[in-house]
């Protein structure tokens, strides 16, 4: 499988190195013969450009567009809002775009919109959230990691370092994605003989979310790992376990990157974070849609393959570059 995924990912960037050269003379090193500067896509998520992960996405979007010399909308509700979303969705569509881009955490609330826009013609890429759905509805294809293998892979690597009984605290209840993520986790772990407790926190008040960790902690003194489903839940979680002299003492793992995880992961009191490349969802999509409105190019798989990878302490020094970069 990862064969096939290499595969496709190097297809994708010569294809996308022939389409932006192909034309160009030698003294043209930056911009393709090609005008493509009426070409517009439009990009919808869940996940708004202030938030660390998603900043990183939008910084994908913004070189794919510039690389590929089209025009690229990124557009995002203020907060994790399925209506505000949907609502965007259709704005698009009503705009005629080239091309479309959206993430799908919740297929009910979204897929309306969404077969509206492929209804009208208009090309459409899934990409972090919604694989399956993406796939029911009929999208060019899907950019990302499918979630609940990223979680199952979570969860075997805690119980290969001897977890017996973790929390996964989600902290966007609703999310399809997060959800898959836990049940990933939790299959893998409970297959090796573990317990797992789900915890529901707030996106938004990382100070009440961290008590409910600390209260989850002191009824269950026996839990040993802790999974989170982002950095959002990763600095509550690491303050819980600080505020309890537990730092050490219970292994604590999380999905996607972040400043404070990096340095967590460097200091030893993350044990890894889950890497989905948010960069490349961000990034090849454009692409995929530029070489599709001009050629026709499709991928043969139905997913794009960005995760998920692993950020340990043996890697995580050249992670961090990369991150201050803003491309990781």
């Amino acid at each position: 499988m990862l064969q096939k995924v290499s595969r496709v990912l190097v297809s994708v960037f010569l294809l996308c190195i022939l389409a932006s050269c192909a034309n160009q003379n030698s003294n043209q090193t930056t911009k393709p013969n090609t005008d493509r500067s009426n070409v517009r896509f439009v990009v919808v998520t869940h996940g708004q450009p202030a938030d660390p992960f998603w900043s990183v996405v939008k910084k994908g979007v913004d070189q794919a567009a510039k690389d590929m010399g089209v025009k690229v909308e990124y557009q995002s509700p203020d907060r994790f809002d399925m209506a505000a979303m949907a609502h965007l969705i259709d704005a698009a569509v009503a705009s005629r775009p080239d091309g479309l881009v959206v993430s799908i955490p919740d297929a009910d609330a979204l897929s309306p919109s969404i077969k509206k826009a492929i209804d009208a013609g208009i090309p459409v890429i899934s990409m972090n959230s919604g694989n399956d759905a993406g796939k029911r509805l009929g999208v060019l294809v899907h950019v990302g990691q499918t979630e609940y293998e990223a979680g199952y892979k979570g969860g075997e690597r805690m119980a290969s370092e001897g977890v017996k009984y973790a929390l996964c605290i989600n902290h966007e209840v609703g999310n399809a994605g997060l959800d898959a993520r836990c049940q990933g986790f939790s299959d893998a772990l409970k297959k090796a003989g573990a317990k797992v407790d789900l915890l529901a926190v707030e996106l938004a008040n990382p100070t009440e979310s961290q008590q409910r960790i600390e209260a989850a902690l002191a009824a269950k003194p026996n839990i040993d790992g802790i999974m989170t489903l982002g950095p959002t839940g990763a600095d509550p979680a690491l303050n819980a376990l600080r505020s309890k002299n537990l730092l050490g003492k219970v292994k604590i793992a999380t999905f996607d990157l972040s400043d404070k995880v990096l340095t967590a992961i460097k200091n030893g009191e993350l044990d890894f974070a889950i890497d989905q490349q948010q960069y490349l969802q961000g990034y090849l999509p454009v692409v995929l849609l530029t070489l599709y409105r001009e050629n026709l190019n499709t991928v043969a798989n139905d997913v794009v393959m960005t995760g998920p990878g692993f950020v340990t302490k043996e890697n995580v020094d050249k992670v961090t570059d990369l991150a201050k970069k803003g491309t990781r």
